[in-house]
Formats: structure tokens, sequence, C-alpha cells
């Protein structure tokens, strides 16, 4: 069908072309989406269960403190398996290596930090930035002293009266910490839907990636 000169007929419009969906690129791999999974989940239920057990409001809510004992006893032993498993994936032990290396980039971004200068050229950052590399020491730190301390606690013949007593001052306080930084963990989450996808799925889209890691390349990977 053709038009006369002056109409608009149906070939005289030109359709533009579709939007075209951002690249995506490869961040984690279903071994590292799967130990981060498995991490959060026996996180989260030992912070649940040390609330039922110390918050009175809680402990009378939920009954069963017997139970409610075993479930956190044993949630925190099965905290560090994820992790150990884990070991055996190529991808996973790559990333603690970039998790474990602290460069000027890292420096340059926490100072960036204590500016409160969100430009994205005033924080570089690989494939994790300082913050992230400074969390995940943090938290394996904590969670191998909340191991040792829930030890003590739980075979109380492990050791004399005062280190038990010392270890149950630690472990509570400690846990109450990490519950707060959790939390914020999770905030920082929520307040990034990207960062969520790409744990969430495995791979996030490659302007986000230039824009928040543009030290990494995640065509090497």
């Amino acid at each position: 069908m053709t038009s006369t000169p002056g109409s608009a007929g149906p070939t005289a419009a030109t359709t533009p072309p579709p939007s075209e969906r951002p690249v995506r690129v490869r961040r984690f791999s279903r071994a590292e989406r799967w130990i981060h999974r498995t991490t959060a989940g026996l996180m989260l239920l030992c912070v649940a269960t040390a609330a039922a057990l110390y918050v009175p409001e809680l402990a009378e809510l939920v009954g069963r403190r017997l139970l409610v004992v075993t479930v956190h006893e044993w949630s925190g032993l099965l905290l560090p398996v994820p992790f150990l498993l884990g070991l055996a994936s190529r991808a996973f032990r790559a990333d603690l290596r970039r998790l474990n290396r602290f460069g000027p980039h890292d420096r340059q971004w926490l100072r960036a930090v204590r500016r409160r200068d969100h430009r994205p050229s005033s924080r570089p950052a690989g494939k994790f930035n300082a913050g992230q590399k400074i969390y995940a020491a943090w938290i394996a730190g904590a969670v191998l002293v909340m191991l040792g301390t829930g030890l003590l606690m739980w075979f109380t013949h492990l050791a004399p009266l005062v280190w038990r007593t010392s270890a149950t001052f630690v472990h509570d306080w400690l846990a109450l910490t990490i519950g707060l930084v959790i939390v914020g963990h999770m905030g920082m989450a929520l307040a990034d839907p990207e960062a969520r996808r790409g744990m969430r799925t495995g791979s996030v889209e490659r302007p986000w990636a230039r824009r928040e890691h543009p030290l990494w390349d995640p065509d090497k990977d």
C-alpha cells in the first residue's frame, strides 16, 4: 500500500527500533550464590533464635525454650559448613583472594566515604569495594569468635568457670553487634536492586558494573 502526496500512509511512518536491554555480565557463580544463601539462612536462624532466648517478650511468645536452644546451637555449628564446602569452587576461591587484598584504590574509596563524596570517580573499586572487603573480614572473624565462645558455653567441661563466664559475656555482646551489622548489610542491599539481582541471578548489567566497580573486568573472570 502506498500513500498519496500530502498524506501519511502506513509506509510513511518510521517505526523506532525497540530499545535494547543492557548487556548483562556474570558476577557470581551458582556455587557462590548457594554459599551466600545458605550462610545467610543459617545466620538469620542464629540471630532469630538468640533473640527468642534473650528477649523476654519473644521468649514468652515462642516458648519451647529447649527446642530453641537446640536449633540455635546446631545452626551455629553448621554456619562454617557452606564456606568449607564452597572451597571446592574455583570461582569462590578467586573471589576470596579478591576480598583478602587491599590496594591503594580501596584506601581512596574509604577516604571518599569519610568525606561523603558520592562521585563514582572518587570511589574506585574492583569486583568488591573496600566496604565489602571490610564487612567480609569482620563477619568471618566474628563467626569464628562466636563458634569458639559458643562451644565453651555448650561443653561446660572444656574450661574453668572464669573462662565460661568470659565466653558468655563476649558471645552475648558480639551477637548483638552482629545483629546490628546484618541489619545494616541488608539495608544497603535493599538500596541497590541491581546488586541484589546479581546475587539472585548471578549476573548484572554492564553499565552498573562499570559505574559501581570500574576496576573490575568481568570478561577476565
